[in-house]
């Protein structure tokens, strides 16, 4: 009898917390096909004489007409799919090659470079918006996306997790060999240390893509042209300040959120996987 009542407990339980996480998400959609007075008057669907008791002809398409017809929405798409694609790949690249050399070169103050970075994981990012800010100022990057991707194409996250991936799944023997046959670092790094660190790189990639794409206080400083605003700098400014149409601010969060969670739909057992390699030696 326990055997066949803790299957029945476990899923009820799961039943109950996925109704739980669905639900907003059922909110969103619903929201985005309703006018104004329907989505101020009902919770979901406006209720009516069709089908399951819902007003089919009340429902609407305008919120998505204006996203994609009148506003700057598609271009703002197109902004965070740029920023976030090559943001994300350098970011990993960098941060792969920094693990790399902290994991399998020795040289003078490789130790000090070691508790920077473990220092720098510390230090909370609102510490460093004016620096930063001021740095970008000096450069001459202010409202480019240079600006904007520079400051993180090497952070200290992904450079401390690739060094201790570097540690548990790449065999110090195995690059020996490679350098005793001639090869050079970029080609033992691209052969032979890529492979096997390769789902790491795939889930970090992935972590950098949705940090880079929900990012909104960077454009906010770095970017004062509207046409280079990424889309959730776009969807913020949909908000007015003495009015909100909330059925088109919801049409444009659905827009901002289905990318990435279709990408990580399609890709959330590989990004298990890299977060699980080289959590066992060997």
């Amino acid at each position: 009898m326990r055997r066949r009542l803790l299957p029945l407990l476990i899923y009820g339980l799961l039943a109950v917390f996925a109704t739980l996480t669905l639900t907003p998400f059922a909110f969103l959609v619903a929201s985005t096909v309703k006018t104004k007075a329907d989505f101020v008057s009902t919770l979901f669907l406006p209720a009516g004489d069709g089908l399951f008791g819902v007003g089919w002809d009340r429902l609407t398409g305008e919120n998505y007409r204006r996203i994609f017809g009148e506003l700057h929405v598609p271009r703002a798409l197109l902004n965070s799919c740029f920023l976030a694609s090559v943001g994300s790949l350098l970011a990993t690249l960098f941060s792969a090659m920094g693990g790399y050399a902290l994991a399998k070169f020795r040289f003078p103050g490789r130790e000090g470079i070691i508790r920077l970075v473990l220092a720098a994981l510390i230090i909370p990012g609102p510490l460093l918006i004016a620096p930063g800010f001021q740095n970008l100022w000096r450069l001459g990057l202010l409202d480019t996306y240079a600006g904007l991707m520079l400051p993180g194409l090497a952070p200290a996250f992904g450079v401390f997790l690739f060094r201790q991936t570097m540690l548990n799944a790449v065999p110090s023997e195995l690059i020996e060999a490679a350098r005793i046959d001639g090869a050079g670092e970029f080609r033992i790094f691209f052969t032979l240390v890529f492979p096997l660190v390769r789902p790491m790189f795939g889930a970090f990639l992935m972590i950098m893509f949705l940090g880079i794409w929900n990012d909104y206080l960077g454009p906010q400083i770095v970017l004062q042209s509207p046409e280079l605003y990424p889309l959730s700098t776009t969807v913020a400014m949909l908000k007015n300040l003495h009015w909100n149409d909330y059925g088109l601010v919801m049409a444009g969060t659905l827009v901002a959120i289905a990318p990435v969670m279709c990408l990580f739909l399609l890709l959330q057992r590989e990004f298990i996987a890299g977060l699980t390699s080289g959590a066992v030696k060997g």
